[in-house]
């Protein structure tokens, strides 16, 4: 198959999904080719199968803003008749979607859209009553949508009143790249006295309650010699800095800012937290777990779809900071049950969202719909 995907190249669960998969694809013999406004950030090494077309934008006077999504239609229009795709494979409904549906209006009806919800489309911008109406069409006018979580399909469904099927295809982890790493050496230069590590990675978006991991994290150095490792950059980093600073925690905290690959990384927590508001999957949760490290986090949205709480995991109700304070330190207190939830969760990452299972997903998907379309 010669696919076509589109996604937010820069740091974010579905630009890191959307790459991955577009690199297991061409692992197995398609074509793929990005079309996207920048470079995706873990496209890595050169393929012969992956091919790049960027998506320039260029500035008018008769345009107040570069048209970009007028830009990225016609990039998809001229990369899907150069290159004779068979489907568009877009993350996001919006603009994505939309964009493929005028790219497909100007190639014909053999090329085929995919989209992918992946939260934000739909758990933020859903409830704004200027785009609602035209995130539907764009779910609507696709010819296959799937989302990464039971849940954010209720969400679709209930916000938006969807009626078309969506289907459920996880996010997943490649197992050959997440594993419990010997990372001793590293790990001592974070804690070379021993101390026990929480980590916490995201954007630092408000949704994210970054200074719940910092209430958090003091409430368990109290109890035991403890390190905090924050991973990531946004627009709540400034607040965090002031309150690590007010709780007098600055020697124990260590910033390292966007990482590209946190495999390794991720080897040297012994928790990560993750006490969300709005979590459509939780990435970070699947990649620790397959790192063996067990995950406190919040209810919200598909996390419990991911961690299995009292299994490879402990969830608690969102902003219940004491609560999560307290599973930690039980976790960290008690090497059996520590064990039992890291081997758990190596081994539900394995099978559940193991890379070559949606991959294999995915492909079914793309080859059921293109033969549907050919009868």
């Amino acid at each position: 198959m010669k696919i076509g995907i589109t996604c937010y190249p820069s740091l974010g669960g579905s630009g890191v999904v959307a790459t991955e998969l577009g690199k297991l694809l061409a692992e197995r013999g398609h074509q793929v080719h990005f079309i996207t406004g920048g470079m995706p950030f873990r496209l890595g090494a050169f393929h012969p199968n992956i091919f790049y077309h960027e998506v320039e934008v260029n500035n008018y006077d008769v345009f107040k803003y570069p048209p970009y999504d007028l830009t990225l239609a016609n990039r998809m229009a001229q990369v899907a008749k150069n290159e004779n795709l068979d489907l568009l494979h877009v993350h996001y409904a919006v603009p994505h979607a939309l964009c493929a549906f005028l790219a497909k209006q100007m190639v014909g009806d053999h090329l085929k859209i995919v989209t992918t919800l992946h939260g934000t489309d739909i758990t933020v911008l859903g409830y704004d009553s200027n785009l609602s109406d035209m995130i539907r069409f764009g779910i609507e006018r696709s010819d296959l949508v799937t989302a990464v979580s039971n849940d954010l399909i209720r969400q679709t469904k209930e916000l938006l009143h969807v009626e078309k099927e969506i289907v459920p295809v996880y996010n997943f982890v490649d197992k050959r790249r997440y594993y419990p790493k010997e990372v001793t050496k590293l790990k001592k230069v974070f804690a070379p006295n021993g101390e026990k590590i929480l980590m916490h990675i995201s954007n630092f978006r408000p949704v994210k309650r970054v200074p719940d991991v910092i209430e958090i994290f003091s409430r368990v150095r109290k109890e035991m010699p403890s390190r905090l490792i924050l991973i990531g950059e946004g627009p709540e980093m400034g607040l965090v800095r002031k309150m690590i600073a007010e709780l007098d925690l600055s020697d124990d905290v260590c910033f390292l800012g966007k990482q590209e690959d946190v495999a390794e990384v991720l080897s040297m927590a012994d928790i990560m937290l993750l006490p969300s508001e709005k979590e459509s999957f939780g990435l970070v949760a699947l990649e620790a777990m397959a790192c063996g490290v067990p995950v406190v986090a919040t209810v919200a949205g598909g996390l419990p779809e991911v961690v299995l709480d009292g299994v490879n995991g402990f969830l608690r109700p969102i902003g219940d900071v004491e609560g999560m304070a307290k599973e930690t330190i039980r976790l960290l207190q008690n090497e059996e049950l520590y064990r039992e939830f890291s081997t758990n969760g190596i081994e539900r990452s394995c099978k559940t969202f193991c890379h070559e299972t949606i991959a294999s997903q995915y492909e079914a998907l793309y080859a059921n719909l293109l033969a549907s379309t050919s009868d």
